[in-house]
């Protein structure tokens, strides 16, 4: 067994742990780091419930190594916002409703921030009719950059609502 010392800054706070060199990040941050708000799904990258921002782009926790992420900053759906207050796409989904049981949430909250930042900066996607025009965050343009985020409970409609209120904040 190898193993590696890592430092990670996890939802602000910096953190060093000794991990096993095949550990997964998401792994690391639930079994090693007692941070719980990724979930662990299917554990194969298919479900997006472990998905986190990994210096501010979307990541399935599951597929990266935790060894590989040294230095990085991971931040959780439990790590967005600010103290009290929070982030917008947060308050958006309790305010649309978009969750039944819960367990895909901090997946589908982060890789919704991620999703509007990438859109943000005119990274389109399959459905994206115009590449030269800014990207227009319609419900399928949502849809498609969300494809990855699955929910069991079907609560994909209220999702992309929240999603797309929180696009116009």
């Amino acid at each position: 067994m190898h193993e590696a010392t890592i430092t990670l800054t996890v939802d602000g706070r910096e953190r060093t742990v000794t991990v096993d060199t095949r550990t997964s990040l998401l792994d690391a941050l639930r079994e090693r780091l007692g941070v719980t708000s990724p979930k662990k799904g299917c554990d194969h990258g298919q479900c997006g419930a472990c998905t986190v921002l990994l210096d501010g782009r979307r990541t399935l926790s599951c597929l990266a190594l935790a060894v590989a992420q040294d230095g990085e900053e991971v931040v959780t759906a439990a790590g967005l916002g600010g103290g009290d207050d929070l982030h917008p796409v947060q308050q958006a989904f309790i305010d649309h409703d978009g969750l039944q049981c819960g367990y895909c949430t901090p997946g589908q909250v982060c890789s919704a921030v991620g999703m509007l930042a990438e859109a943000e900066a005119g990274h389109p996607s399959h459905v994206t009719a115009d590449l030269q025009a800014d990207v227009e965050l319609t419900d399928d343009e949502i849809r498609e950059r969300m494809s990855g985020n699955l929910c069991r409970c079907g609560a994909y409609v209220n999702i992309v609502a929240a999603i797309r209120e929180a696009a116009g904040r």
